[in-house]
This record gives structure tokens, C-alpha cells and sequence, in this order.
């Protein structure tokens, strides 16, 4: 059995394993709190958001707090099992090679 074909790709970058744990945390987690607590700047968040959106394994929720725009991010199930299965698959590597 090969344990890395176990791994999903969508989370071979620490930013989106930041972003999903992150997200799995809280219910819902705004733009400029992601970006600060992973110390990334606009674009990079967006790609890597982006990416995890395009496999809808997050949602964004968009709204406006008075006249400011407001652009927050949550976990779908999808994303919640895929990540599971994920650290499962991370689980069964590391047993494997001690």
C-alpha cells in the first residue's frame, strides 16, 4: 500500500493546511483574520482560498458590516471529510515509517 496516494494534493501546501485548521476551529473566520494569524499577504491568502474553493472544500460568506464589505470563510462537509481523510492518511505515513 502506497500511503502517499492517500494524502490529498489540495493540502500539500502548509498554507491551506493553516487555512483548514484554521476554518475547523471556528464556524466562520474573516479575510484579514486568516491573513494576519497565517502572515500572509492579500494575493497569496486569495490564490490559496481560491484553490480550496475551486474543490469546494470552503464557502465564502460575503456581507457588509454597516457600508463596509465583509468577506468571511467557512468549512463545507466536503471539505471537513476531505480533510479528515487527509490527516488520517498523514496518521497511517507517520506509523508507518517508525
Amino acid at each position: 500500500m502506497n500511503y502517499i496516494d492517500d494524502l490529498n494534493k489540495a493540502f500539500e501546501s502548509r498554507v491551506r493546511l493553516g487555512i483548514m485548521a484554521l476554518l475547523l476551529v471556528e464556524d466562520s473566520v474573516e479575510f484579514n483574520t486568516l491573513k494576519d494569524a497565517l502572515d500572509l499577504t492579500d494575493g497569496n491568502l486569495a490564490s490559496h482560498i481560491k484553490a480550496l474553493e475551486k474543490e469546494a472544500y470552503i464557502e465564502v460568506q460575503k456581507s457588509f458590516l454597516g457600508k463596509k464589505p465583509n468577506t468571511r470563510y467557512a468549512v463545507t462537509a466536503l471539505g471537513r471529510a476531505a480533510f479528515n481523510e487527509h490527516l488520517v492518511a498523514l496518521e497511517a505515513l507517520l506509523k508507518r515509517i517508525k
